[in-house]
């Protein structure tokens, strides 16, 4: 049996998340569209908010008004995003210029056929050969046998020696 859904809400009584949410989610889309610009954001963190007061419980059950504190919610997420996208295009030019790291121009096709492995044989390579892990401690970190960690480096290795390997055929004469 459904619950039937009020057109608006009775801020005194105790209300169910279910109830809030048919109110005043498309209420918040849109006030949160109209600060943010784009309703896809708007959404994705309309919807945060509310995974918010289901993790709030008794708390967010209590408040005298829950679309306010959703709103508030809501507003807060976005300042939080919207800081760290901000922090974050002041670092991007540096991130994006790996010449800082010497070296690195030279082994920069042995990172993306790191990359191209799966995880799994990822994960042993790079703590094999990067952190310079034996396979006994290796296998003690990611709670394989040791047999595992052999075979997925194995397997790593030959994957990756074939994404190195050049499609061109060098004549030996």
């Amino acid at each position: 049996m459904d619950t039937p859904v009020p057109e608006r809400l009775s801020f005194g009584e105790s209300l169910r998340l279910e109830q809030v949410f048919y109110v005043s989610y498309r209420r918040l889309v849109i006030q949160l569209y109209g600060v943010i610009g784009d309703r896809a954001e708007a959404e994705d963190i309309v919807q945060e908010a509310f995974v918010r007061a289901v993790a709030a419980g008794q708390r967010f059950n209590e408040t005298a008004n829950p679309e306010a504190w959703l709103r508030t919610t809501a507003i807060n997420l976005h300042r939080s995003r919207w800081r760290k996208m901000r922090n974050f295009s002041r670092i991007k030019e540096r991130l994006a210029t790996p010449q800082d790291i010497p070296g690195l121009d030279d082994r920069l096709d042995v990172i993306e056929a790191l990359r191209s492995l799966p995880v799994e044989q990822r994960e042993v390579v790079a703590l094999h050969h990067l952190a310079d892990l034996p396979v006994a401690d290796i296998a003690q970190e990611l709670g394989l046998p040791p047999g595992t960690v052999k075979s997925r480096l194995s397997r790593g290795r030959e994957a990756m020696a074939d994404a190195l390997s050049t499609d061109e055929e060098v004549d030996h004469v």
